[in-house]
């Protein structure tokens, strides 16, 4: 691996260097910086270790219907996935089991919901979640990027953090809702939630307005 101090001999000698050469470079110093900087020894060879190991960088993105997550899927592909060549991609998209849910019922309470509401909550839930994969996966094409989906079923927080572990992703990519104190203490946050018990690194997009005003 070349080193900033390598390269400036190199040039000094008038050798050259190319800008594919030079981007990587200031890259791979600012990994093995940013590791040094958390604490992490960097691995031999950084990148060129892992590239001749065939390893390839899996970013898993959580997405639902919201514009923030779609915001933060195009960010990811941007900013991460460009910068990392072979690197896969998969969105993932969580729904809430049906079984649980339950009505009012006066003068009795809570009643679960019947088999038929069931299948139907069943199949909106199964409709919505192939339109929030697709729109996801029209982003990535329009990029340019190639990638996979997945559909699980359960609490947000807790499928999402499962399935990151099961797919042993490098780093979780998600949106912000920008919930205020109050909703977030109330509600929870997704991205908190992740962000506290997630396997890999966790990265949280925040809307384009919203970054800009803080």
């Amino acid at each position: 691996m070349w080193s900033i101090e390598a390269v400036i001999a190199r040039h000094e000698a008038g050798l050259g260097i190319t800008a594919s050469e030079r981007e990587r470079v200031i890259m791979e110093e600012s990994t093995e910086a940013a590791a040094t900087a958390s604490g992490v020894a960097p691995v031999a060879g950084g990148a060129e270790a892992a590239r001749a190991a065939g390893a390839t960088m899996k970013v898993v993105v959580a997405v639902d219907a919201s514009e923030e997550s779609l915001q933060a899927l195009s960010w990811a592909l941007d900013h991460v996935v460009r910068l990392h060549p072979g690197a896969s991609v998969v969105v993932v998209h969580a729904q809430h089991r049906v079984d649980h849910f339950a009505y009012p019922v006066a003068a009795h309470g809570l009643a679960y919901a019947p088999p038929t509401a069931l299948d139907s909550m069943r199949r909106a839930q199964e409709e919505n979640s192939r339109k929030a994969v697709a729109r996801a996966l029209d982003v990535c094409r329009q990029k340019q990027a190639s990638a996979t989906a997945a559909v699980v079923e359960g609490d947000p927080k807790e499928a999402i953090c499962q399935a990151v572990e099961d797919m042993r992703a490098d780093l979780l990519v998600l949106g912000s809702r920008g919930l205020g104190m109050v909703k977030r203490a109330l509600l929870g946050s997704v991205s908190d939630y992740l962000a506290h018990h997630a396997c890999c690194p966790v990265l949280i997009v925040k809307p384009p307005n919203k970054a800009h005003h803080k």
